[in-house]
């Protein structure tokens, strides 16, 4: 599902349409004005889907994701380092800043930039995530620390109708579902509040491992 979702926004949609299916992209569309793939996009799967799905998007369409799985650290063998996670909100202030910047000075041939920041950003992003990726050993370290639309999908995620669900009284305490989650979500409790709950990309990881099915 990964694979297909996500080949068809970067290729089809990206690279083929020539639409910018970056969250730069999304600052664009927003700006003219205008309703394209992307804000249709950004709407459905990252601002108001999550109430629903939560950060399904992140675990079964993304397409950043869908080559960092590949690598060899699905999971993780390092504690999170959680301070790092300010950089994602760097990160989304920069596009802000880079899209408002080209409107304030009225750039010329705005769309065809568009396009060449689709292509280029999605290449650091790639390469920025395969470097965390070895440096932490975690195929989700761009996800964790860099990836600047968990900006949109952390608060919505919170009030998700679909998320995993834990019977405490089942549960025997044996961390193997901490461990094989692969976004360091506390499975093992009940509460909204539980430790990175926001963080949760339906993986279903833990639910594979738990011993007495106390995780569904």
């Amino acid at each position: 599902m990964q694979l297909a979702v996500g080949g068809y926004m970067l290729l089809y949609l990206g690279v083929i349409s020539r639409e910018n299916m970056q969250i730069e992209g999304f600052w664009y569309y927003l700006f003219l004005g205008t309703f394209e793939a992307a804000t249709i996009h950004y709407a459905v799967a990252k601002i108001f889907g999550p109430l629903l799905f939560g950060r399904g998007w992140c675990g079964y369409a993304c397409w950043t994701a869908m080559a960092l799985d590949f690598l060899p650290y699905k999971r993780p063998q390092k504690p999170r380092r959680e301070k790092l996670g300010v950089l994602r909100y760097v990160m989304f202030a920069l596009s802000l800043a880079l899209v408002s910047g080209l409107f304030l000075m009225k750039v010329a041939h705005l769309e065809q930039i568009m396009f060449w920041l689709f292509l280029a950003g999605n290449a650091l992003y790639y390469l920025a995530g395969i470097a965390l990726a070895f440096a932490f050993k975690d195929n989700r370290a761009f996800c964790k620390y860099l990836c600047p639309v968990a900006v949109f999908l952390k608060p919505m995620s919170y009030f998700s109708l679909l998320r995993v669900h834990c019977d405490e009284s089942k549960c025997v305490h044996c961390g193997k579902c901490l461990r094989a989650c692969p976004m360091d979500v506390e499975v093992n409790r009940e509460a909204r509040k539980r430790k990175n709950g926001t963080e949760c990309i339906l993986c279903y990881e833990c639910t594979k491992v738990c011993p007495t099915k106390a995780l569904h």
